[in-house]
């Protein structure tokens, strides 16, 4: 018999099962092997490019911010106050730089500056920038009255200013509510000046407040027989009652900060601070000149019937 030779199995054919078995294993390892044994090699996963600003441009947007903060600041807070440290170079007193050009001063009051020393500011009527007229509150849209109005109109007149009663109006509430309301608070005589209209807020309607407030101010002309006077701020003048109709009115302009009035219309008063320093009152106060003589300041006042002898003032004295 002859023999055969030795053979060597170099490799062995792989049935089905057994190639099912070597995936298993090595999907198992995290690998799948190929039918030679070796292993796949993992595919590269694309690096996304990520885009990214320099650093400096941080850097400058935050100084940008600042700038446009700090800008902001001295726009809303600081200019239009800039006038109270503004060095005075002319006339000093009652804690401000007053107005050049004006010999009559006058300061406007309500609650807020509490019980007032009438005694020592009747000494002002004879200070070098004499004090000669005050405004007061006297009420307030349909049903609210100032609560010291009553007491410092009579010292008003005792101690010898021309006086002044204000109403402060709500464009909410009817006009011919409140002008009624107003006649039943206050009771001028011969010599107080005009009813005053404080007009400070528009409310939602332009239109109707320009017809509400007509009304208000023919109502308080026909009973006292006197045309008011109109009292608002710069702004709010030129913006909603600058015609014909309301710069019929004696104008009492309010507006702060500034050496000079810049309204080119007709007007009678000017509220130029509202940081004045009196001698009897304890708070801060409104300050005001009369834009003419104290002749002038007299003629505007309510007349005095032809049968009754007007009464000096302390000035006149």
């Amino acid at each position: 018999m002859i023999k055969q030779p030795p053979i060597t199995v170099v490799s062995r054919p792989q049935g089905k099962a057994s190639r099912k078995r070597n995936v298993k294993k090595s999907s198992s390892s995290g690998r799948l092997s190929s039918p030679k044994g070796k292993a796949r090699p993992r595919r590269k996963k694309k690096k996304e490019r990520s885009w990214s600003l320099p650093r400096w441009t941080y850097y400058l947007a935050m100084g940008g911010v600042a700038a446009l903060i700090l800008i902001g600041f001295y726009y809303f807070f600081i200019e239009p106050y800039s006038y109270r440290w503004k060095p005075c170079y002319g006339m000093k007193a009652y804690g401000v730089c007053l107005p050049y050009g004006f010999s009559i001063h006058g300061f406007d009051i309500s609650h807020h500056q509490g019980q007032i020393d009438w005694g020592e500011l009747q000494k002002l009527q004879k200070a070098p920038f004499p004090v000669r007229f005050v405004f007061m509150k006297a009420s307030e849209g349909g049903d609210f009255s100032d609560t010291a109005f009553v007491r410092n109109f009579d010292e008003a007149r005792r101690h010898g200013f021309v006086r002044g009663a204000y109403h402060f109006y709500n464009p909410k509430t009817d006009a011919l509510r409140q002008a009624d309301f107003f006649i039943r608070s206050v009771k001028l005589e011969p010599g107080d000046l005009p009813p005053v209209l404080d007009i400070e807020v528009r409310g939602e309607d332009e239109r109707k407040l320009r017809t509400d407030l007509s009304i208000w101010l023919r109502r308080i002309e026909q009973y006292y027989k006197v045309k008011p006077i109109l009292y608002t701020s710069y702004k709010f003048k030129t913006r909603y009652l600058s015609d014909s109709l309301f710069n019929s009115y004696p104008y009492w302009i309010a507006h702060y900060y500034v050496d000079s009035v810049e309204y080119d219309g007709p007007w009678r008063f000017w509220q130029h601070t509202d940081m004045g320093k009196l001698p009897g009152i304890r708070e801060k106060v409104d300050l005001n000149v009369f834009n003419g003589s104290m002749e002038e300041l007299l003629q505007l006042t309510i007349p005095y019937p032809d049968t009754i002898q007007k009464p000096q003032s302390i000035s006149e004295k």
